[in-house]
């Protein structure tokens, strides 16, 4: 092994000897740094799509983000299931075993992408009926998910399977330039060559396809790592092959979720409101999304330092990890909440003149906010069981949180129009997040006693 292979492998071991304090701040620092950089994206992707297409393009754009959804639930799904593997089997100390995995994973998302693509073109009118798309607003729903279909095999980078090793500065890097790559794009394709909505979905696969690009150099290329993925790593090992599928499974459960959510929501809201209470919600939503996401950064930054402990048995260092990563996005939902009931009025100002959307989307704003503090939760105690292999806890919170909890509230509350949807939304974080709770005092871990302890 050469003296870089070495260092390499050394940023792996790390995740066992260094205090949990520190590797959990420098792990969440990394992934909030992208997931942050993402949320900009998204609201600059609005904020264009608004000023230089309009209102109906940018309520298209939301109708459609289920699609976009889907297909970064799928990424998910077996970048949290592959990097579940490999961060606890480099753990072990089986590198082939790693190798094995990340191999695997990139199969079963390619495979997978082929058919979403496939089956979302071929049924792309009935696709737009189910997600509420009507008049002017489906013919750029219909122009925006036709773009995003095609690139659906640049969905992902792994950046998961990235930081399973250790890597945070690379996976950093495989959100950071993409974004940018994408920002750049925005004004040039939406504004420049007028090309509206498609251009803000040309856009977003642009950055995608640098993300995927720099994945494939960094498993397939690159020489200084712990393992190699080549031909032997990619053919399919049934087992390594369910293990990403079931340990993973539960976040497509929770971005189908999530999809599902939206679709209800815009249904609902397009009875009662029409294209002015749909517009609030595309404002609001984006809102809450770049709000929420360094929640996604905790519970990203969490999966490898407790997968690796988990695989090297240090039992107290998962629980310690568990604790801090607790606290860390309760605390942060609680100052994100406060801050977008202040600045409500001038957020959505950024986006809108119009005072009947205006109005909407601060009042969404504002009741979406409290289920704030407590949406990082139910994600975070996912991944931690994700983490350490134990599917069945996760797939309760992802799927059980949703049919018992978020989706009845929806309904309820929804019946009573625009703001009883807000509460319905908010109720149902909160509400998951206690189901998740009370979940993870009940666990077992092996080797640590309770989980909640």
């Amino acid at each position: 092994m050469t003296a870089r292979q070495a260092g390499q492998t050394g940023q792996a071991a790390a995740l066992a000897v260094r205090p949990v304090g520190r590797l959990l701040w420098h792990a969440c620092s990394q992934t909030n740094l992208s997931v942050g950089v993402y949320g900009i994206y998204a609201l600059t992707n609005a904020w264009f799509v608004a000023r230089g297409v309009g209102p109906d393009a940018l309520a298209a754009v939301n109708l459609v983000a289920p699609v976009l959804l889907i297909l970064g639930a799928v990424g998910t799904t077996v970048g949290v299931g592959g990097a579940s593997l490999v961060s606890r089997r480099l753990g072990a100390g089986d590198l082939e075993g790693a190798g094995r995995a990340a191999g695997n994973t990139f199969v079963v998302f390619w495979v997978t992408a082929l058919v979403v693509m496939v089956a979302g073109l071929a049924a792309l009118e009935p696709l737009l009926t189910v997600l509420g798309a009507q008049g002017e607003v489906r013919e750029y729903a219909r122009d925006y998910a036709v773009v995003l279909l095609l690139g659906a095999f640049a969905a992902t980078g792994f950046s998961s399977l990235v930081r399973a090793e250790g890597r945070m500065v690379f996976s950093t890097l495989m959100w950071v330039v993409p974004i940018f790559v994408q920002m750049m794009l925005d004004p040039v394709l939406v504004l420049g060559l007028d090309m509206g909505v498609r251009g803000a979905a040309l856009a977003t696969i642009g950055g995608q396809s640098v993300s995927a690009g720099m994945s494939l150099w960094f498993f397939f290329v690159q020489r200084q790592r712990p393992y190699r993925v080549g031909l032997k790593q990619l053919r399919p090992h049934p087992s390594t092959v369910a293990a990403v599928v079931t340990i993973g499974a539960p976040s497509f459960l929770a971005g189908f979720g999530a999809t599902l959510l939206v679709v209800l929501a815009n249904n609902q809201l397009a009875a009662a409101g029409g294209a002015v209470a749909l517009a609030a919600f595309a404002i609001a939503s984006r809102l809450q999304t770049f709000a929420a996401m360094p929640h996604m950064g905790i519970a990203q930054g969490l999966q490898p330092v407790a997968g690796y402990n988990a695989g090297a048995q240090l039992w107290p260092r998962v629980r310690r990890a568990r604790v801090l990563a607790l606290r860390a996005t309760v605390g942060y939902g609680a100052a994100a909440a406060a801050m977008l009931v202040v600045l409500a009025e001038p957020l959505v100002g950024l986006f809108v003149d119009d005072g009947a959307v205006a109005g909407e989307s601060v009042t969404a704003v504002r009741i979406i906010a409290a289920g704030l503090v407590f949406s990082g939760v139910t994600p975070m105690v996912s991944s931690y069981f994700q983490a350490l292999g134990q599917a069945r806890p996760s797939y309760a919170l992802s799927l059980g949180t949703l049919v018992v909890l978020k989706i009845p509230l929806l309904l309820l509350l929804g019946a009573f129009g625009g703001p009883g949807v807000w509460i319905g939304l908010s109720a149902g974080e909160i509400a998951a997040a206690a189901a998740a709770l009370l979940l993870l005092r009940a666990q077992q871990a092996p080797g640590t006693g309770r989980v909640g302890s």
